[in-house]
């Protein structure tokens, strides 16, 4: 029985640490963050700002383009651009 106890003590925190690692990687691999700590941030022509999950397979994304911010609608098929800051406020498209 002692010997039960003790290997639940050390398996059930290792086996914890094990999916909340696995749910951490994923979320940062979801949101676009390279997963290398080091190094310059390499520039590229658009930018994501934010994500905020709406439902099930339904997202608002706010992506920087050529100095603009861009709010777009995504979905599983479907990509619309809602608005864009090109006077410096957001305007619908």
């Amino acid at each position: 029985m002692l010997e039960y106890i003790l290997r639940l003590l050390i398996l059930l925190p290792l086996v914890g640490g094990m999916a909340w690692g696995s749910l951490w990687l994923w979320k940062r691999v979801q949101m676009g963050v390279p997963l290398t700590g080091g190094g310059a941030k390499q520039q590229r022509p658009v930018e994501m700002i934010g994500v905020l999950p709406l439902g099930p397979g339904t997202k608002l994304a706010v992506v920087e383009f050529a100095g603009q911010q861009i709010l777009l609608s995504v979905s599983r098929g479907n990509v619309t651009r809602l608005a864009d800051n090109s006077q410096g406020d957001f305007h619908a498209g």
